[in-house]
């Protein structure tokens, strides 16, 4: 039993700085998405930033300018990158 102690507790210390972070951080980014609606301006991971103008199921549309529409998965959409420019008031 000993000789598994150390092996266990590697377990445990991975459990808790690298499993359950990841797992609260998941857990947020989909109550974000839940909680987008038309009209949110958002940011995607890859850096595009824009008003949502409409939802297909997994599809959404985002209007980048008055009249450039571009069309993305909404698992795109960045919880981080789009609460970053908020503090940093890039976004309205």
């Amino acid at each position: 039993m000993a000789n598994f102690l150390p092996l266990i507790l590697v377990f445990v210390i991975m459990y808790f700085f690298f499993l359950r972070p990841q797992m609260k951080k998941q857990k947020e980014q989909n109550n974000f998405l839940a909680n987008v609606k038309k009209g949110d301006q958002v940011a995607t991971g890859s850096g595009i930033i824009g008003r949502i103008n409409k939802f297909e199921e997994e599809v959404v549309e985002l209007q980048l300018d008055s009249k450039t529409f571009i069309k993305i998965l909404k698992n795109a959409i960045s919880k981080e990158a789009t609460e970053s420019l908020k503090n940093k008031n890039y976004l309205d």
